[in-house]
């Protein structure tokens, strides 16, 4: 392959995931839940890859026609706002008018957070909570809180995503990287264990998947507090 079809191949791979948010929200709006997050588990796995491969074969240069950061923008948009928010409202599990105006509120400040220009620092890491809704909802799935707890952590991670508070990239954030990899890894398993068995983990994976949310949600911050100017 030319290097400008190897780059426009990246692009493709990308806008993949439109299809693959498609079949997420058809599954969503059946209640097929498991489905669902099967799809968003693909579409978070080429997000994963995307990226790289879109910097190894450069695409800027070969492809520059297609911005393939907007292009990204729109695909996450989908995957990690649209059809998870839609899922917890389906679900009933943020439930009543606070439940449906939480829901709205981070639907638009995702919106806006995606259009922010500051949402990277120096060090790759997000500046505010990268609006990962998607995992948001898995976690709410699988452990199933009450709808008022929900509705309260939704509600501070949406104030988050306007706050100088830093969250880690899994993969270009290169302070604990290796860590964070794994954590992504055992997070990624876990995900997949719960959507493809119906939500039904035994209470220590439960708590393994809520501890490893913990860890990606929390290391940015605590690196931002403890680890020195480096992470500033």
């Amino acid at each position: 392959m030319t290097p400008g079809a190897k780059a426009h191949a990246v692009h493709l791979l990308t806008a993949a995931g439109a299809v693959l948010a498609m079949l997420a929200l058809l599954a969503a709006a059946e209640g097929a839940w498991g489905a669902m997050f099967a799809w968003l588990l693909v579409a978070l796995a080429v997000d994963g890859v995307d990226g790289p491969m879109a910097r190894r074969y450069h695409v800027r240069t070969h492809a520059w026609r297609i911005n393939g950061d907007l292009l990204d923008l729109i695909i996450d948009y989908l995957t990690y706002v649209v059809v998870p928010v839609f899922a917890l409202m389906q679900a009933g599990l943020m439930p009543g008018a606070a439940g449906n105006a939480v829901a709205l509120a981070a639907v638009m400040g995702s919106a806006l957070y995606f259009a922010d220009t500051r949402m990277k620092t120096a060090d790759k890491s997000f500046s505010g909570f990268p609006a990962c809704w998607n995992m948001v909802a898995l976690v709410a799935f699988a452990v199933q809180p009450p709808g008022w707890a929900l509705i309260v952590v939704v509600a501070a991670l949406t104030v988050a995503m306007f706050l100088p508070l830093r969250f880690v990239h899994p993969v270009r954030t290169r302070r604990w990287r290796g860590a964070t990899l794994a954590a992504c890894a055992v997070w990624a398993a876990l995900g997949a264990w719960a959507a493809l068995g119906g939500f039904a983990l035994p209470g220590w994976a439960q708590g393994a998947l809520v501890a490893v949310s913990a860890y990606l949600l929390l290391a940015g911050i605590v690196q931002q507090v403890w680890a020195g100017p480096a992470a500033r």
